[in-house]
């Protein structure tokens, strides 16, 4: 059961970075969903892959996957690129 170790990143509907501080331990699907064929709801057996442990730093789920074992794979975040913009500049005129 690999588990992959990553950052999340900011939604895009908000300017907010609260919920990224956290570091995430999501595991990776053992099986593959199945559609039920009553009513044509999606299901799986595998319950880990709802599972996601959220830890505040990089080493503390590092730590959490090596006690128990468990393979991972670590995604570093992406630099966010910073672009300075003045309060003036939403009143010039584009030609």
């Amino acid at each position: 059961m690999p588990a992959r170790i990553y950052q999340p990143a900011k939604t895009a509907t908000s300017s907010g970075r609260a919920k990224t501080r956290w570091w995430v331990v999501e595991f990776e699907p053992r099986d593959r969903p199945e559609a039920e064929r009553l009513v044509g709801w999606v299901g799986s057996g595998d319950t880990e892959r709802q599972l996601l442990l959220r830890f505040s730093s990089r080493e503390a789920a590092v730590q959490y996957c090596e006690r128990r074992g468990i393979a991972y794979e670590i995604e570093e975040p992406h630099a966010r690129a910073i672009r300075p913009k003045s309060y003036a500049a939403n009143f010039l005129r584009r030609v």
